[in-house]
């Protein structure tokens, strides 16, 4: 059982463990460790961070315990998640870092890492680093310490990969685009890939101070660029998180598509075209019935996995799927990128507006989505409110008054100290005492 990890790697408040520098020493010398049983030939490791003051720190203390284990450090910068997956298979490293806590507040930060291939690393990769970390491992001998290196052009080689998966007939010209960068990992990036492809760029949260990554804008605060999107006649907005791995689109309008409008949209098109493969789209139990619906409509499947992008691409990787995602926006196109990748989405579905001639309104609403609820219940370390026959009694109560018209699911979230209470119904009604039953449970054994 994994302890130190979670859904996405290591994740929490900075300066409070497990995010400490401590601990990011300990883990970037057991990672390093664990990359580097081979003692031939050179091995090679790149972080990347996104733009949260105490990524500084972590970026310091994994570099410290990475070059203490002989590992050779290749320093990016600030970028995207998704180019830390594209630069360590690029640049034939072990293994690649990124330093993020992806859409959380400022105060939180992550790590996560990927292997030599440029995927997230399995439950049992990280299972056998935690249990490094936890032993302690031996340092290199003097003479075998490992360098440092900064990365200057590392946004550009992205922002080139990203403009790479379209055609080069592709362009953009006339498209007027907002784009919300989240004061994130693509605050420059994202920008100038859409102005090099020929948009009107409209730019949102491009002022990164350390402290306002996703503070009132991004994927998942919207509300500001659809307020831009209005008030600018654009045709269009994109809205990332802090670390570019999610998107979230608005139409001209200003009503926000989610990623399962979006993955519809892509597995439709893809599967006309004849580059969906598999005859599938692979998705969380997250994504809403009426995009399963959908896709058994088009002669399509849909293949559910666990919550997290990884476990997306697990699936993927094991059946041959080249498109996947969450209803939150991670959207995986392995044809073109290792994980999540909320710019190139974003790019793809301008792309399809150009293509079909078709506003956003009409391409960001693919289905009709069965009413889905969602509640969040925040509970202190140590607590364990699903246990609690309370608890367990009321998910019962609701799974069975649910049972003819839609689905429960209860789960503790990998990434935050919550306990997420999701159901779908048809009967808008009954969903909403299905789910307030199961919190007022679970507030009564937090509060206890």
């Amino acid at each position: 059982m994994r302890k130190l990890f979670g859904t996405d790697g290591v994740r929490g408040t900075a300066n409070i463990a497990p995010m400490t520098a401590e601990t990011a020493l300990r883990i970037g010398a057991a990672v390093g460790r664990y990359f580097r049983r081979d003692a031939r030939g050179v091995h090679r490791v790149v972080i990347g961070k996104d733009t949260r003051l105490s990524g500084y720190m972590f970026e310091h203390a994994l570099t410290a315990g990475l070059t203490s284990t002989g590992m050779n450090v290749l320093l990016l910068g600030p970028v995207p998640t998704p180019a830390v997956g594209l630069m360590t298979r690029s640049m034939r490293a072990d293994l690649g870092v990124m330093i993020s806590a992806s859409h959380n507040p400022a105060e939180d930060n992550g790590i996560k890492f990927f292997g030599p291939d440029g995927f997230k690393l399995s439950d049992q990769a990280e299972a056998e680093i935690e249990a490094l970390v936890e032993a302690g491992v031996e340092p290199a001998k003097a003479s075998n310490i490992g360098s440092a290196k900064r990365i200057d052009d590392a946004r550009f080689r992205y922002g080139e990969r990203i403009k790479s998966s379209l055609s080069r007939e592709t362009n953009l010209n006339g498209l007027k685009v907002v784009i919300d960068c989240a004061n994130g990992a693509a605050w420059s990036t994202a920008p100038q890939v859409l102005w090099e492809l020929g948009a009107d760029v409209i730019p949102v949260g491009v002022t990164p101070d350390g402290h306002n990554i996703n503070r009132g804008c991004g994927s998942t605060q919207p509300g500001t660029a659809a307020e831009m999107v209005v008030a600018h006649g654009a045709d269009v907005g994109i809205c990332l998180d802090g670390d570019a791995d999610r998107v979230v689109i608005i139409d001209e309008t200003g009503k926000v598509g989610d990623g399962d409008q979006l993955m519809a949209l892509l597995a439709d098109r893809w599967a006309v075209e004849g580059t969906l493969k598999g005859g599938a789209l692979v998705a969380t139990v997250m994504s809403n019935l009426g995009l399963e619906r959908f896709l058994q409509g088009k002669g399509l499947r849909l293949e559910r996995t666990a919550v997290g992008d990884r476990y997306v691409v697990e699936r993927m990787r094991a059946g041959g799927f080249n498109l996947g995602g969450e209803q939150s926006g991670h959207i995986v196109m392995t044809d073109h990128a290792t994980t999540g990748d909320g710019l190139m989405a974003g790019l793809h579905f301008l792309a399809e507006m150009l293509r079909s001639g078709q506003p956003a309104s009409k391409l960001v609403h693919q289905f009709e989505a069965v009413p889905q609820l969602l509640r969040n219940v925040r509970f202190a370390n140590g607590q364990t409110p699903l246990d609690a026959k309370p608890v367990q009694d009321a998910i019962a109560g609701a799974e069975a008054s649910l049972a003819a018209t839609g689905r429960l699911l209860i789960r503790k979230s990998g990434t935050e100290p919550l306990i997420r209470v999701m159901g779908e119904s048809e009967d808008a009604d009954l969903l909403a005492q299905a789910v307030d039953s199961v919190v007022v449970a679970v507030e009564g054994v937090v509060s206890a």
